[in-house]
């Protein structure tokens, strides 16, 4: 899963007469997908570093991914001539989190427990991180290495490797860089929001962490297909259409323009299904009309689908992210078949009139067919799954969605593992992952939601941290110097970068409180500073007169500017 992401950034113009004027240049918002990738990889330091292979293992340089994997591949041979006749060992190697190095091996404390009881020459997990530093092979990445605590092998990367590397990266391009993975194609579902209500905050985190997970995975050459696996089909739309015909009896007269927004449209309808037992009977009916593929009421449904479509695409357009809908319809036709493909391999089992599949560790079932004979959304989830897997050939399948889903997609996962559809083995594929995220926060430190108790859209909070962006940019006498068109391209790269940044930089998996004033200060971890930041050492290209290209070629990088790169330009994956 994902420990933490960069802030995708562009390159800026060195031809921009001014520093803050490269501003309204820098995001990714407004570039191409390959200057995208190449911008963002420049950040990618730790997570895609094109490192040179274990002197003891191979002299060849190859092009084989992070630091952390080829740590692993350094350790995994100093654990097999530690303990030889433990065959499952895997190196667990994580970044420090205390002063002692960059890296730290945390296998002792694990093989201690294993072979404390096998007549083992070693006396406690210290002495088996001794051993494990001390059967390191030879290699150029490591600098010094120390055991601290229990057995914690603690590693410094050499300075003079980092610098060759980052020299080398100059001269062939940062697309040298990118890992080479397992996989070929990749599907990541991600953003999905509900056909006739709004996007909201919670949006903003899905959206933006699945966009930058099929963004590394593209950089790393793997076919990523884009999902988003919006919710247009089920009994909502009853009281839906019946609203519609009720509002607007001659169809045509049923626009964007006269339906107005969605989301009152929604609680209008609402309202009445819940108040009058007449509308909530044709509503329920309309349904299953709608479901037997009546004309009248697919029509009406396609049109209100369209409605909400138009206002999902404003906003990806704003964040610059692409997608492929792919809804919770398009999977309806083949849940039958699905169903009876599990069936036949007898894993699923009558409960209380309803059909479903134990999950082993489980108490409660994965209901896949309801007691009234409808599906839901383990059949849809399911059948997604085996389409995708299936019919579009995916290897590996990301859903991106809140942790409050996580139990869900592990008996889902569970289920297709059963039916052979998955590799047992999470470290093989093919595979399913679920990434999930924490909630947005008030400062209040609950969910973040309007003063009347409404979940903020996330249109409106897009525009909140753009008109902030553009009142600074004023306050600095920038509307004085730039034309309108400049002034609004930075008041969005800015704001909007801010808002990507601000939610990428805080933990996946726990909760974070949402501040304007923090995403959008120019000082500290913000991206208001990095885009600053980014914008001054353009400005110091373009004053030094220097040919870059030919600079790169010719000039030396040093091992204290090459520590300082990597630690300015470093993230961490962890998968």
């Amino acid at each position: 899963m994902i420990g933490s992401l960069t802030f995708l950034l562009a390159p800026v113009s060195s031809s921009s007469s001014s520093p803050f004027l490269s501003l309204h240049r820098l995001s990714c918002f407004h570039s191409s997908p390959s200057d995208i990738l190449r911008a963002t990889t420049r950040r990618l330091a730790l997570a895609a570093t094109k490192t040179r292979s274990i002197t003891s293992m191979a002299t060849e340089e190859e092009n084989t991914g992070n630091v952390k994997r080829e740590l692993e591949k350094v350790f995994d041979l100093a654990l097999k001539a530690t303990v030889p006749n433990e065959t499952d060992v895997r190196p667990l190697i994580a970044a420090c989190t205390a002063k002692f190095g960059d890296y730290q091996c945390n296998n002792a404390m694990g093989l201690w427990s294993k072979i404390k009881g096998k007549g083992t020459e070693f006396k406690g997990p210290q002495p088996v991180g001794q051993a494990i530093m001390k059967n390191l092979p030879p290699s150029e990445m490591i600098e010094s290495c120390s055991v601290a605590g229990p057995g914690f092998v603690n590693v410094v990367l050499s300075k003079n490797w980092m610098a060759k590397n980052i020299q080398k990266m100059l001269v062939d391009g940062i697309e040298t860089w990118a890992p080479k993975l397992r996989v070929k194609k990749a599907v990541v579902d991600f953003s999905s929001p509900n056909i006739a209500k709004e996007m909201h905050v919670g949006h903003l985190r899905s959206t933006i962490i699945g966009d930058s997970l099929a963004r590394m995975l593209e950089f790393s050459n793997v076919e990523v297909l884009r999902r988003n696996h919006v919710g247009d089909w089920g009994t909502q739309f009853g009281m839906l259409i019946e609203y519609l015909f009720e509002k607007f009896p001659n169809s045509e007269d049923a626009n964007e323009t006269a339906i107005g927004e969605l989301q009152e449209f929604y609680r209008r309808s609402k309202n009445r299904f819940d108040s009058d037992p007449a509308f909530k009977e044709r509503a329920q009916q309309a349904v299953v009309r709608l479901q037997s593929g009546e004309p009248k009421y697919h029509e009406a449904w396609a049109q209100i689908c369209e409605i909400s479509r138009k206002e999902f695409d404003k906003v990806y357009k704003r964040l610059r992210v692409d997608l492929e809908e792919k809804g919770e319809s398009f999977y309806n036709p083949y849940i039958p078949g699905v169903i009876d493909e599990l069936s036949k391999q007898g894993l699923v089992e009558d409960s209380q009139g309803a059909r479903v599949i134990f999950i082993e560790g489980v108490n409660i079932p994965l209901i896949i067919v309801k007691s009234d004979g409808g599906f839901n959304y383990a059949s849809t989830d399911l059948a997604a799954l085996w389409y995708r897997l299936n019919e579009e050939k995916a290897e590996w399948i990301i859903y991106v969605t809140d942790v409050g889903q996580q139990l869900h997609f592990d008996m889902v996962f569970s289920a297709a593992k059963r039916a052979g559809w998955l590799s047992a083995d999470d470290s093989t594929y093919p595979k399913a992952s679920h990434v999930g995220f924490g909630l947005v926060l008030g400062e209040d430190g609950k969910r973040l939601r309007t003063r009347f108790s409404e979940v903020v859209r996330l249109v409106d909070l897009l525009d909140e941290a753009k008109n902030r962006s553009k009142a600074v940019l004023i306050e600095r006498g920038k509307d004085k110097e730039w034309t309108e068109e400049e002034l609004e391209q930075t008041a969005e790269a800015v704001g909007y970068g801010a808002a990507k940044y601000f939610d990428l930089k805080n933990n996946r998996l726990t909760n974070y409180t949402f501040s304007f004033d923090q995403m959008l200060n120019d000082k500290g971890n913000t991206a208001v500073y990095l885009l600053y930041a980014h914008a001054r050492i353009c400005s110091i290209i373009r004053k030094s007169g220097k040919d870059i290209e030919e600079l790169k070629k010719v000039g030396l990088v040093f091992e204290v500017e090459a520590l300082t790169m990597f630690q300015r330009l470093s993230f961490s994956i962890n998968s």
